[in-house]
C-alpha cells in the first residue's frame, strides 16, 4: 500500500511479539502527513521460529512502539493494516505501549494478557489522541468474543489449542467487560473486532481507531478490477486456506471476484483445509505440505513454493509452452 500512495520506507526499532529486538519498516507520506502500518512488520507470525513460542506469550507491544513513532514524525493520519499477526491479546500490549495501565484486584499492575481475568480497573493515559484519523485495514468481520470471535477461529493458526480456548476467552472478555464499565462503550461485537487476536478490538478502544474493510481499500489503490479484466488466470495465496479465507479476507474475496468474471482462480497455502466450501471457491488448491513436511515447508516456505508453483504450472501448460504470472499485489 505504501507504494500505491508513493509513500518513503521508514524504520523503527521496535520489539517482536515475543519482545524480541528487531528493526520494523512503516511508510510515510510527508505531503498528506500520513503513515502507513502493517502490522506484521512487528508482530507477525512468520517472524517468529516455528512452534517456539506459545500465544499466551506474545503480545502486540511491538506494534504500540510504531504507533508512537509515526505519531512522532508528525502524522495526523495513520493506517494500520492488521492481518498475519502471531498474537491474541486484544491490542493489551500495544495498549501498554501507549501508556494504558490494567490494574488488577488490589492494585497490582498487570504485565502479560493471560493475567487479564483477574482485571479490576483500566487506567488511560494523558494522551489519547494520537492521530486526526486511524483507519484500520481489516480483511474479516469476526467479533471478538463467542464461536466466531478472535480465539476460537484463528487461536489454533496460531499454536492455542481448543483446551485453552475458554482461558484465553475468559480474559478478552473481562477486557471487554471491565473496559464497558470504564468508558462505557462496548467493542467487543463490532464486526472486525476480532480481526487479528482481537487487535481491531484494541485499536477501536485504545487508538480510536475506526475498522474498514482491508480488501475494498487495497482493490481501489491498486486498481484490482482492470487487472482481472485482463487475466486469463489469476493465481493467489496464503498461509492457510480454509473456512475462515472465505470470511473476508484477500485471498477468498479475490477467488469470488473471479469465480463471478469467469476467470480460472488457483489457491496456493502452506496448508488448506479440504472443506467443500473452500474448494468450490477456487478451480484448484495446492499447499506446500503436499511436496514437503510441515517442518520443512515452514523453515524455507519461498524454496517450496516456488516448487509448488512449477508443478502447478508444469500440469497447466501444454509441453514445450510456459506460463508467465504477474504479481500485482
Amino acid at each position: 500500500m505504501g507504494a500505491l500512495i508513493q509513500a518513503r520506507r521508514k524504520w523503527t526499532r521496535t520489539v517482536d511479539a515475543a519482545h524480541r529486538p528487531c528493526l520494523a519498516k512503516w511508510w510515510w507520506q510527508p505531503k498528506t502527513k500520513t503513515a502507513i502500518i502493517e502490522s506484521a512488520a512487528a508482530i507477525g507470525l512468520a517472524m517468529l521460529p516455528p512452534e517456539q513460542f506459545h500465544p499466551f506469550q506474545l503480545d502486540t507491544f511491538g506494534l504500540g512502539k510504531l504507533i508512537a513513532a509515526a505519531a512522532s514524525k508528525g502524522a495526523t493520519r495513520c493506517l494500520i493494516g492488521v492481518g498475519g499477526s502471531a498474537t491474541n491479546d486484544a491490542g493489551f500490549g500495544l495498549a501498554c505501549a501507549l501508556g494504558w495501565k490494567f490494574i488488577a484486584h488490589g492494585g497490582r499492575l498487570i504485565e502479560n494478557w493471560t493475567e487479564l481475568k483477574n482485571l479490576g480497573r483500566i487506567q488511560g493515559p494523558r494522551k489519547r489522541g494520537w492521530f486526526k484519523e486511524l483507519l484500520v485495514a481489516v480483511d474479516v468481520q469476526n467479533p471478538l468474543l463467542g464461536k466466531h470471535g478472535s480465539t476460537r477461529v484463528y487461536g489454533p493458526q496460531k499454536g492455542i489449542r481448543p483446551n485453552e480456548f475458554e482461558s484465553a476467552e475468559h480474559c478478552l472478555r473481562r477486557l471487554a467487560s471491565v473496559y464497558e464499565t470504564e468508558f462505557g462503550e462496548d467493542f467487543s461485537k463490532t464486526p472486525g473486532a476480532g480481526a487479528a487476536g482481537g487487535l481491531g478490538f484494541g485499536l477501536i478502544a485504545f487508538v480510536n481507531g475506526k475498522l474498514m474493510p482491508g480488501f475494498e481499500l487495497f482493490a481501489q489503490r491498486a486498481g484490482l478490477d482492470s487487472h482481472l479484466n485482463r487475466a486469463d488466470l489469476v493465481i493467489t495465496g496464503e498461509g492457510r486456506i480454509d473456512d475462515s479465507t472465505l470470511m473476508g479476507k484477500g485471498v477468498g474475496e479475490i477467488a469470488k471476484k473471479c469465480h463471478a468474471l469467469k476467470i480460472p482462480c488457483i489457491g496456493l497455502a502452506g496448508m488448506m483445509d479440504s472443506s467443500v466450501r473452500a474448494r468450490r471457491s477456487f478451480d484448484q488448491l495446492h499447499a506446500l505440505v503436499e511436496i514437503a513436511k510441515i517442518p520443512h515447508a515452514q523453515s524455507r516456505p519461498t524454496f517450496w513454493l516456488e516448487r509448488l508453483a512449477a508443478k502447478v504450472s508444469a500440469n497447466l501448460c501444454p509441453p514445450n509452452q510456459s506460463v508467465s504470472l504477474l504479481d500485482h499485489a
